[in-house]
């Protein structure tokens, strides 16, 4: 479920468009206690990020570019 509001705080929180209230499955709770642990980032700022990056890479790969991701170590 999720549900949005326009936000009117005005100058308070200029770069925030817009409110929501999400249900997560358990194993995205988990993920986000687990980046928001590592990064010391806020929950708030780790979905803004989720979200973007997502946007970016389904953009991406619309586009005809290929994600590959290789292990520094082992080059595979």
């Amino acid at each position: 479920m999720v549900s949005t509001t326009s936000n009117n705080a005005g100058d308070q929180q200029a770069a925030a468009a817009e409110r929501i209230t999400v249900a997560l499955i358990a194993k995205a709770a988990e993920d986000l206690r687990r980046t928001q642990a590592k990064t010391g980032l806020s929950k708030t700022d780790v979905v803004n990020r989720a979200v973007s990056a997502y946007g970016f890479l389904e953009d991406q790969l619309a586009s005809g570019v290929e994600l590959i991701l290789r292990d520094k170590e082992t080059d595979d």
